[in-house]
């Protein structure tokens, strides 16, 4: 199997290491992995796509680049570049520092990694290591999706359907705020909400009087709603949430027809 990883933490993150041992069990002793992940952290970005400027690629070791742009741009290198002549077989991006459950998967640059080889006709998945008290400060904190990743992506590989959609599925995957040996399973859960809890914008003024501006995430410790994501990794289990790019609010489509 050919894989191709990439992230939003940048090149030299931890948790981009973790990914490439979890791709390379995956991939098996015949296989291959290649990396395209961003030369700086792009945490926050989505889906962007640098659609207005150039972005500098460079090769750092054998199948191993780093691209100066957003994740989703990584995999339209890898693509269309890097792996031009051998696509991939599957995209994995990750692993997170930090959880892309409810409303989080949004803003996700991982992701958004995800969502751009689905549109390119890649089964893809989003791997992301929840952070608490618990794990936190372990000697390695994503020891969850290191022990556990390589086992749930084989099984995700084995179980998904055929899928020949305009909008391919993708997998948005959470690891729990536990050591490894605390996980408690399995759960396939929809997207949750956290209610009270949002990003804001923080006023601050610098020693020249110039007015600057920090975005502030909300508390990552709310439970959402009973079997949702962030609900069942916060119970200690990991989740994993099939997507499509689709965003459609197909509930509302019937009770707009009204005003045609």
């Amino acid at each position: 199997m050919r894989i191709l990883i990439t992230n939003d933490d940048g090149i030299s993150a931890p948790g981009l290491a973790v990914l490439e041992q979890i791709a390379r069990d995956v991939a098996g002793p015949g296989g291959e992995v290649w990396t395209v992940a961003p030369a700086f952290e792009q945490s926050g970005v989505g889906h962007c796509i640098s659609y207005t400027r150039p972005f500098m690629l460079s090769q750092l070791g054998e199948h191993r680049f780093a691209a100066e742009g957003s994740p989703a741009d990584c995999v339209l290198a890898g693509l269309h570049v890097v792996m031009k002549d051998h696509r991939p077989d599957l995209v994995l991006s990750g692993v997170n520092r930090g959880n892309n459950s409810a409303e989080n998967a949004l803003y996700s640059g991982t992701l958004g990694g995800a969502m751009e080889a689905a549109l390119q006709g890649i089964p893809a998945m989003g791997l992301s290591q929840y952070f608490g008290p618990d794990n936190a400060q372990l000697e390695t904190p994503f020891e969850a999706a290191a022990q556990h990743g390589a086992d749930l992506i084989r099984s995700i590989l084995e179980a998904q359907p055929r899928d020949d959609a305009d909008y391919r599925l993708f997998y948005n995957i959470n690891f729990p705020p536990v050591p490894a040996k605390g996980v408690k399973g399995r759960r396939i859960a929809p997207q949750g909400f956290r209610r009270g809890s949002h990003f804001s914008a923080e006023e601050q003024t610098s020693p020249n009087g110039r007015r600057y501006l920090w975005i502030r995430g909300g508390n990552q410790h709310i439970a959402t709603a009973e079997g949702s994501d962030a609900a069942q990794n916060l119970a200690g289990y990991i989740s994993v949430t099939p997507m499509r790019a689709d965003l459609t609010a197909t509930d509302a489509l019937e009770r707009l027809k009204g005003i045609e």
